[in-house]
This record gives structure tokens, sequence and C-alpha cells, in this order.
């Protein structure tokens, strides 16, 4: 294999092992890619609604082999999905699924975008989606990305034509998207974005159409192409050494908190797109036929190509350094555009090349990952030019402050420079995602700032601007302030800088349920931003509730050391919900917030910031037993949820399942996707059909129906039915039944307040033996009684169940409990 295709290969396999943690240090195929890419002035954008809808081929050939500005624009960040590697769901999961696609898009060469809907989860049309969503924000904001990004072409994933036959928000975006193609050349609508930005009209919106949405590859084979466009887009890559589809599976691999991680593929594939309006191209094969996607396409760009076209043409791969006085030409010339779009997105891909083709090196590392606003920082700089090229550092640039320190140092060839620089931070925001910093809605986040609505995150709070003298040429390149630092067994780390408050606090439990009159305590601990901090806390209750002590000082000697403060909360006399709030006083200010570090290998550590609050719940509930064993799938909040009512709960691996671990139990339960997930229960389910057979209870909650088999001791067969309203009537099927008639009594009342939905993967199948408790049915469709089946096997009883509990439990609806209550405790019939 040649040289360069090993060197590149394996940078991008090191890429992906630390994709947005550390700075690009491009080798020479990549840069030259990079002067490719400078060269074509064409962009396209992808349209669908979730985080991992994208189609990451066509993504990828886009921008890798046509070479076009390629964005994906997702509807949401997939707040309303599931985890398969963690505990965080709804906004904590979007803030992953943000980064997951932002390393998705790092891989297959694309940008990231969003508009302000929040997912709701799963919604089976797009009235029910508009109904939440609200459709002129979302709207606006697929007009806003069309705007700003100034596609010549646009490409649905998914089909505007047939509602109710996917997911709503797929289809909504298609709809939203076909609007907007229109709109968006509209100088009266929206006019308020016209402030910021200028109408635009694409060239031409396309369908990403396949055989999938036709029912069958012979369906497909038949249909009328006249209207479609194909492209192999299994094309090999040299400059990589991968093909194509390669890239975009390494790409798709990065949505694993979805489960995506998958095989990489190889050879020939044929994608297609319908033409929905606009201009047909000329030639059925390209695109970007017919769209002048040169130099030429803009005012003064005739000169910048003449130099850059040469310069691609003659690329030295040995010594690139050489092309630096073209470059530095090329780049003049591009500053001096009248084309402000073009100018921008070329100027920083320009100054990108520049950069690797000098062997430069910028660094600003802080002493440490966080500061409080208002105070100094210490932080390391590092210049060096690993080139021949005349180089020198006139001065640093602090943002957002825009403070100067003049330099004036000569960069020679591999000669590094240091310094250190105390910086003033002055009295900057809190960095987090911008859409969780105002209250937000079911359907719609909330983003006051025009400019900040559809980017992928949060612009880092403390940057500094290099400005530089090269070869005479004045240029300067802007990067982060980032921590970087070494641990013996991980090597080198780098970590966001973020601007956190001087105090965050965190109630230990998020629900608390009082199942009596008793009090509780409560623990909240105390996180310090900075060293010697000192101040007060207290607990605000509803109303009818009470808390001791009122208030509690602490102190705090060190830097993100912890207290933990404890205060007793007893319950209103009669039923209720509401919320505790821990408040932390330091002078005369107050601090609401909990600090939430979500750390993964596969994306950079992020910090979100969250009210420091706990739902509290007076519930008369009654329950039998008290030892469950609880059987982790892909990662849920019930263990602790059921400890909340006085179960003793102890979390068990798979590998440790036998009939001795198992008989101690007064019941087991199978957490979400367990058998999706843990392979080697199908090794275990003996002893846990031998523990039923013996009198033993065991809960299963949902699995997905792909390609899984829970082994139950009668045939159930799982299929895709769910009901996605949470309000949805529930019929009771077996009103004396045990399950719902001891120890609580179960009524309509107890389906209230549910949230996000009824339940998913129902069974639709099921043996004689299994009893159907509970029927129900989202508006328009057929009843569904596969949620909740109970059968007696042996002394015991097997219960499958597809209700979300694993959303209702760490939400506090009382009903949830009581009924799960009710599951575990049923012994006979």
């Amino acid at each position: 294999m040649n040289k360069k295709i090993l060197v590149s290969l394996s940078f991008l396999l090191i890429t992906l092992s630390v994709l947005g943690q550390k700075p690009k240090k491009l080798n020479t195929n990549q840069i030259y890619e990079k002067v490719q890419k400078l060269n074509f002035l064409g962009s396209a954008l992808y349209v669908a609604a979730h985080p991992d809808d994208e189609n990451t081929r066509l993504i990828a050939y886009l921008a890798n082999k046509v070479k076009a500005r390629t964005s994906y624009l997702s509807l949401t960040r997939g707040d309303g999905g599931q985890n398969l590697i963690g505990p965080e769901i709804r906004e904590l999961l979007g803030v992953i699924r943000t980064q997951e696609l932002l390393a998705a898009r790092g891989v297959d060469g694309g940008e990231q975008r969003f508009s302000r809907a929040n997912d709701f989860g799963f919604s089976k049309h797009p009235d029910e989606t508009l109904n939440i969503w609200d459709k002129d924000k979302v709207l606006a904001d697929v007009v806003w990305a069309i705007r700003t990004f100034k596609p010549d072409v646009i490409i649905n994933r998914f089909d505007h034509r047939t509602p109710g036959t996917t997911h709503g928000h797929h289809t909504t975006s298609a709809m939203l998207s076909v609007e907007a193609f229109d709109l968006a050349a509209d100088q009266t609508k929206y006019p308020e974005q016209l402030k910021y930005t200028s109408t635009w009209q694409p060239n031409s919106l396309y369908f990403n159409t396949s055989w999938w949405f036709y029912g069958s590859r012979e369906n497909f084979e038949k249909a009328d192409k006249s209207k479609m466009l194909n492209f192999d887009i299994g094309v090999y890559y040299p400059l990589k050494g991968v093909s194509n589809n390669e890239l975009a599976s390494l790409a798709s691999s990065q949505h694993l908190c979805q489960g995506f991680g998958r095989l990489t593929t190889r050879g020939g594939q044929t994608e297609y797109v319908e033409f929905l309006k606009g201009k047909f191209p000329k030639d059925k094969k390209d695109i970007f036929s017919g769209i002048n996607t040169t130099w030429n396409r803009v005012s003064g760009g005739g000169a910048i190509g003449d130099i850059l076209y040469d310069l691609e043409k003659n690329f030295d791969f040995v010594n690139p350094s050489k092309h630096l006085p073209s470059l530095l030409k090329a780049y003049q010339l591009i500053d001096g555009l009248k084309d402000e779009h073009w100018k921008a997105i070329k100027s920083k891909e320009i100054k990108e090349i520049i950069e690797a083709c000098a062997g430069l090196y910028l660094e600003a590392s802080a002493k440490t990952s966080s500061t409080t606003p208002n105070s100094d920082i210490k932080v390391d700089f590092e210049a060096l030019n690993r080139s021949g090229a005349s180089m020198d550092l006139t001065s640093i640039e602090w943002l957002p402050s825009k403070k100067v320190v003049n330099k004036d140092i000569a960069l020679s060839d591999n000669k590094r420079k240091n310094f250190t620089e105390t910086i003033a931070v002055g009295s900057l925001e809190y960095s987090a995602p911008y859409w969780l910093v105002d209250n937000w809605g079911l359907g719609m986040y909330t983003v006051k700032n025009q400019e900040l609505r559809g980017n992928p995150e949060t612009s880092r709070p403390i940057q500094v601007k290099f400005n530089l003298m090269i070869e005479d040429t004045s240029i300067s390149f802007t990067k982060n302030v980032v921590r970087r630092y070494s641990q013996r067994d991980k090597g080198e780390i780098y970590e966001p800088f973020e601007i956190l408050p001087k105090v965050t606090t965190k109630l230990r439990d998020k629900v608390l349920i009082f199942s009596n009159s008793d009090s509780k305590e409560v623990a909240v601990e105390v996180r310090s931003g900075e060293a010697n901090t000192s101040g007060k806390l207290a607990l605000q209750v509803p109303n009818g509730w009470s808390v001791t002590p009122k208030e509690a000082p602490f102190n705090i000697d060190q830097k993100g050391d912890k207290r933990v403060i404890k205060f007793k909360v007893s319950p209103s006399k009669a039923q209720s919900e509401g919320y505790i709030k821990a408040i932390a006083t330091v002078g005369n200010k107050n601090f609401d917030k909990e600090l939430i570090e979500i750390t993964y290998n596969h994306i950079p550590k992020q910090s979100v910031l969250l009210p420091s609050k706990a739902k509290v719940v007076r519930l008369n509930i009654k329950k039998e037993g008290k030892e469950i064993g609880y059987i982790q799938g892909s990662g849920d909040a019930v263990p602790e949820s059921l400890r909340q009512i006085g179960y003793n709960v102890t979390e068990i691996t798979p590998e440790e399942i036998n009939e001795s671990t198992l008989n101690k139990f007064d019941a087991v339960v199978v957490g979400i996707r367990a058998y999706n997930t843990k392979k080697v229960l199908q090794f275990k389910q003996k002893h846990l059909l031998a523990y039923v057979k013996n009198g033993g209870n065991v809960v299963v909650q949902y699995n997905t129906n792909r390609r899984v088999d829970v082994k139950p001791p009668y045939d159930l067969q799982l299929s895709r039915d769910r009901v996605t309203d949470e309000h949805a009537k529930v019929e009771v099927l077996a009103k004396e039944h045990l399950v719902l008639n001891y120890p609580n009594k179960i009524s309509d009342k107890d389906f209230e307040g549910w949230v996000q939905e009824r339940g998913l993967y129902f069974p639709n199948k099921w043996a004689n033996e299994f009893t159907p408790i509970l029927a129900m049915n989202d508006k328009g469709e057929s009843t569904k009684k596969g949620s909740l089946l109970v059968a007696k096997y042996g002394k015991g009883n097997y219960i499958y169940t597809g209700l979300s509990f694993f959303r209702e439990l760490p939400a506090g609806v009382p009903g949830a409990y009581r009924l799960f209550a009710n599951l575990l405790s049923v012994k006979e019939n």
C-alpha cells in the first residue's frame, strides 16, 4: 500500500479515538484535500429530524468526492430517544447526541445545524408533531438555515408526501423543508432575520429516495426514475486509504448512545435522489451540474482561481510550505472580496491551509479547566513555526474583551516560543449549552438570540487571537483556550475551558417519594468553583411541607471540593407533589444551579448547568416484599426510584445470575433493552425461569423487536406497537386481577400525569397463558392490549411490560409507582 495512504488511514483512526478533544494536525494528504475543497464553491444542505437520521454515505460523498460544503440540518437534538451507554435522558441525552453528531461530521466532512424543536418522543403523524412543536418557529429556523448557509441544493431524508407512514418528526422535517425552499427568498417572510443575513433561493430540492420507501427492491426496480439522479457513493479515496462507505460507517458509528456502532462496508453502491422542485440538473450524474462552482462564481474570483487551481495542480506533498507565498497572495485577494458570504467561508478555509502548510502550532492552555466570572486565570502560550517562512507573532488579543498584548516575537524555524499571561475574565456568562439557558417547553427550546439559533453548540467563552506577520502579510488565527494536561494511564488530554458559577448545588435524589408522613433526610452537595468559598445553603419546599434547619452554613477551602449538607424534610399530610430547590448564598448573590459533567471517551467533556431541584411526592402507597434484584439493561434510573419507596435494591450483572443469587429476592426486575444489549442473558434465562417456577416474580421491561428473543416461558412476540400519547385513555381489561388490586387499588387517576408516552414495543401476539391487563391506543388507531401481560408459571409470575416506567418513575409519576409496586408484590392469582 502507498505510504501516504497508510499515514492518512492511521491518522484517521487516531482522530476517531479522540475526536473533538485534540487540535487538528493535518498531514499533506489532508492539506491537499483542503485545497481541493477550497477550489469548489458549492453548498448542499441535508435535512432530517434527529441525530442518526442522516445518510452519512451521501453526506460523505458530497463533502469528499464532490468537495461541496455540506451541512446536516437536524431539526431536533434527539432529546426524546433512549440511551444505550448511560443514564442520561431528555435534555442531557440531547447534549450527548449533539456531540455525537459533531463527531460524525468530523469524520464524514460535513457541518452540523439544528432548529429549536424539542424531540418530545415518538410521533405517529405530522399533525401531532406540529401540534406540539410551534410550526411557525421551526419553519422560521429552517428558513434561517437556508438563508445563512445558502445551499445550492437541498436534500430531504424523508418523503413529504406520505404522512403517517413513518415517525411524524421525519415527515414533518421534509414538509417544512419543501415550504421553506420558497419562503427563504421572500423578503416579506421572517423579515427580522434580514438584519443578520439576506434572502436566498436554492437551485433545486431533492428527496433522498431508495427501495425502502417503495416497500421492496422489486417495486423500486419498476419505479419511474426519470426524475431521479443517481451516483455511485462507494467510491474509493486513495488519499485516505478508505472508501466512501467505510468513511460513512465510521461516521454513523459515532452515534454510540443509540447503538449505531457498525461494521465498515466497501464496494460500489448506487444512491438515488428524486428531483422535487427548482431547476433540474443538466447531468443526472452530477447534482451540481448547471451551477457555477468555480472561483468565477464571485466577482474578483478569477484572479484567486488562477493562483489556487495552479497550486492544486502542482501541489508539493513533500514540502507544502513552498506554497505559502501563493496562499498568502490568494488570502489577501479573498480578504478583498465584496461577496461577504463566500469571503467568510473561503477566508476560514485558506487560513487553515496556511496554518498547516507552515507547520504552525498555536496553543493557549489554562492552568485549570474552569474559572468563575470576574476572576483572573493564568494561561500558558505556545507558538511554533515549522517552516522556513519569515514569521513574527506581533500580538495576542483576548476575546471577547479585545484586550491586546503586544509581543513582537520572531518565530524562527522549529524554535518553540513559550510564555505565560494572566487573563482578566470579566463578567462573562456561564458556559453552558445555549438552548438550555432559558426555560423550555415540551415542544420547543427558547433561544432569544437570533444569531445563536441553529448553532450546534455554544462558542467557547474565552478565545485568543494570535496576530502574525507571515512574509509581510498580516494574518490572525483564533484559538479556544483549553486545558492540556497528562495522566499517566491516559496520556495527553485536552479539556474544554469553562466559565462556571462560584457555587453549584446538587440534590442527590432527583425524586423523593414520601410513602407516609415520616420525614426524610435530604442530602445536598455543595461544590465550590473557586478556593475559600463560604456561605449558607437553604431549601425551598412546597406549601404544606416543612424543612429543618431553615439554612445551614458551609465553608470550602479548595476549588472543586464538595461539602454535603443534610436537611430533614417533612411532607404534607395529604397526597401532593411539588419541587424542592437548593439555593446557596455567597455574600449577597444566590446560586441555584446544578453542575452536571458528562464524560465519555468518544465526545469532549460537557458541563451542563440546570436548575438545582428535585421532585417531591407525598404518596399513599403500599408494598409487599423488601428485597429486589435489578438486572440492568441499557441503563436507567429505576433502581434508585424503587429505593425511594423503601425497597432494598441490589443491582446484579447477567454474569452473576444463578439460582442461589436469585433466591434471596422477593422479586427480580429486568431493565430496559436488557435482552437487546446483554447477550449473555440468553444463557442465564434458565435460572430466571427456575426462579419464577419456584415462586418468584420476574418483571421484564421493554425490549426492541429487532432480532431479539426475551425467552419467556410461553410464546410472546414483540412488535413495534406503541402508544405515544401520554394522555391516551387506559382501559382495564382484567379488573379483578391481583396486579390491579393488591396491595394498591389502581384506578384511572393512577394514569394521570404520565410523561412523553404510555409505552413502546408492546407484544402483539402471546400465548393463552398470558393475561392482558390493560388496553390503550393513540387517536385513530386500533386498541393495543400488549402493554402489560402477566402469566402464571409454576408457583410464580412472569410479567412483561412495555409501559415506560423508565420515564415515569424518574419523573415522579405517583400512579406509576403504585402500579410498579403491585407488579413487585403480586404472588398469586
